[in-house]
């Protein structure tokens, strides 16, 4: 069965949803579980062994594949008790009833099993006859996991370099494959032809003949382009893509991978138009590939999902999404930090959170990967950053690694935000923001979990979060039901009025971003620099000449925004106008 809900929870950071399964999955609602952080699933497994009184053993990194069997064993507890509480949750007794009806409850209206649900109850009915209703209606939301193709560090064992199936990314995918889920695999940040070959070494990841597929494939990507490379290298291997993951590639949170110049709505256009395409000749491809390497070739074209997310933050753009983009679902995920039941977030950084404004959110390059962050000012994390700078000691100790990607000093890698590769950085070049300003995201995001569960380390308890620019526009904790509501319905005072249409919002942070490239390109102008930068301002004049007929043909459908959005749209012309005469005149004084 597939998920009663019209959202899903992505991916955030690595602590904030490592548990969010055992929290919410009973209420048929989608998750992701990052698999970067295999220490943090090690110390979540042995809390909830306590807290459900089951059996654990340490699984300590003295082995090679230590790893791995990590993630299998957190993955496989989880799922373990996620099924307990749905099978609970669907035994339906009279203590019972309040629940089985917030199940009910946080459903869209239009929902055809809640309209069931609501007829069925409205007559006499006994608890043995719903519970045997709900165990053949409802289902439990899915266990995704995902894993950063690129954070795919080499390891050692007794200082001896272990063959490329030990690294990061490929343990991570190992631990997943063996457990006992039937879900996705979510994979985000670009390709890694290596990791991506891996796959194919794994039964689940193949169709049987009704095209059912046990452990599926995601793509997190930013345009179309991205998404025909990525399938096509997969389907060569008889690997099928069973859903494609669009996200902005600013108006997000966590890592931002800007596009070049491409907009989220003429995206999602692009892939909504060329859908069947997609399907069609990637299934071509993939049929081929099945035969050629003698695996069941399913009876009929598999199934493909489109789904979005980064920056949706009221009901009409979450219905507009789905409706006029064809979507299966839409991503909500800053503004679940704000939902103690559904995400971990330590009490201090949820209050920071709801105080947040624009001017506290902002596109850092706090990140060790050189990958532009979205992140909250003065966090816990920064602040204890700025003390070690202030001490004369920049850097972290660095005991995860996952980040150690640089090998400029050190065979195994370094972290560029731990205090041996800044101490060397500066006795080299001197001290620097560029050097000191990169945090240590490994224990920073992990943090909040530390505190929340009361973890007994000696480690750092500084915290590290990443919302995405939508936080600004929410500012009260939010219980389960009252986030499910604004999702559905739009509830008053939850998200500020003045808050700009998610399209428009997104168009600022790009106009933004190549106002900031046409300055970096100023003082490092080489020979790319041109068609670099009229590629972008191209795709992005497109992409406001899209906005402007779409706004134009979409009826009533933001009409409160009608205005504003109009007036921004003018402005954004006005904007690339200047800019483009910028771009020429760089482009001919530096043909002289």
């Amino acid at each position: 069965m597939t998920s009663p809900h019209t959202f899903h929870i992505p991916v955030m950071g690595t602590a904030f949803t490592a548990d969010s399964p055992l929290k919410v999955a009973h209420y048929g609602i989608n998750t992701v579980i990052a698999l970067a952080d295999d220490v943090l699933l090690e110390r979540l497994r042995k809390y909830y062994s306590v807290v459900y009184n089951l059996s654990y053993q340490e699984i300590k990194n003295d082995s090679k594949d230590y790893r791995a069997d990590r993630i299998t064993s957190y993955l496989n507890m989880v799922n373990k008790i996620a099924a307990a509480k749905f099978d609970e949750f669907t035994s339906a007794t009279k203590e019972k009833f309040q629940e089985v009806k917030k199940y009910f409850m946080m459903l869209p209206d239009s929902s055809d099993i809640k309209q069931e649900f609501n007829a069925f109850i409205a007559n006499s009915f006994s608890f043995e006859d719903l519970s045997i209703w709900l165990k053949d209606n409802l289902s439990q939301g899915s266990i995704d996991v995902n894993i950063m193709t690129k954070v795919d560090k080499k390891n050692y064992f007794k200082k001896e370099e272990l063959p490329s199936e030990y690294n990061d990314a490929h343990a991570g995918l190992r631990g997943y494959a063996k457990s006992d889920l039937s879900s996705s695999v979510i994979f985000s940040a670009g390709m890694n032809p290596k990791l991506y070959g891996y796959i194919a070494q794994f039964d689940d990841f193949f169709p049987d003949e009704n095209g059912y597929i046990r452990k599926k494939i995601i793509l997190k990507v930013s345009d179309y382009r991205s998404a025909v490379i990525q399938s096509r290298f997969l389907a060569k291997k008889g690997l099928w893509i069973s859903e494609y993951r669009i996200e902005s590639g600013l108006n997000c949170g966590g890592h931002a991978f800007a596009t070049n110049g491409y907009l989220i709505g003429p995206i999602l256009a692009e892939f909504r138009d060329r859908r069947q395409e997609l399907v069609d000749s990637t299934f071509a491809v993939c049929k081929l590939a099945l035969e050629m390497n003698g695996r069941i070739i399913p009876n009929e074209k598999l199934s493909v999902k489109i789904t979005a997310q980064g920056g949706v933050a009221t009901a009409e753009e979450h219905s507009f999404l789905i409706d006029h983009y064809n979507l299966d679902t839409v991503g909500w995920g800053t503004p679940f930090l704000l939902v103690p039941e559904a995400t971990t977030v330590d009490k201090a950084t949820r209050e920071q959170l709801q105080e947040a404004k624009e001017k506290d959110l902002y596109l850092s390059n706090i990140s060790p990967l050189g990958v532009p962050f979205n992140t909250l000012k003065n966090s816990s994390k920064d602040i204890e950053k700025f003390q070690k700078i202030a001490e004369g000691k920049p850097g972290s100790p660095c005991p995860r690694k996952f980040l150690a990607l640089n090998n400029e000093y050190g065979t195994e890698g370094v972290c560029t935000a731990s205090r041996l590769f800044q101490k060397n950085k500066i006795q080299e070049q001197g001290i620097s923001e560029q050097i000191i300003e990169k945090t240590c995201l490994c224990m920073g995001l992990a943090a909040t979990a530390v505190i929340n569960y009361g973890v007994d380390t000696r480690e750092s308890k500084g915290v590290s979060i990443c919302p995405g620019p939508n936080m600004a526009y929410f500012s009260k904790e939010l219980s389960l039901s009252e986030m499910a509501d604004h999702i559905y319905n739009d509830v008053k005072e939850v998200v500020r009025s003045d808050r700009p249409n998610m399209f428009v919002n997104e168009l600022g942070m790009y106009l933004k971003y190549l106002s900031e490239k046409i300055e970096e390109h100023k003082d490092h102008w080489d020979r790319a620099s041109e068609k670099k930068l009229n590629a972008f301002a191209d795709n992005m004049n497109e992409g406001i000449n899209y906005y402007k007929a779409m706004f134009n043909s979409i009826g009533d459908t933001f009409i409160d925004a009608k205005e504003s959005v109009t007036d921004s749209l003018n402005d954004a012309v006005e904007r690339m106008q200047e800019m483009g005469e910028e771009i020429s005149i760089l482009i001919a004084q530096n043909k002289k």
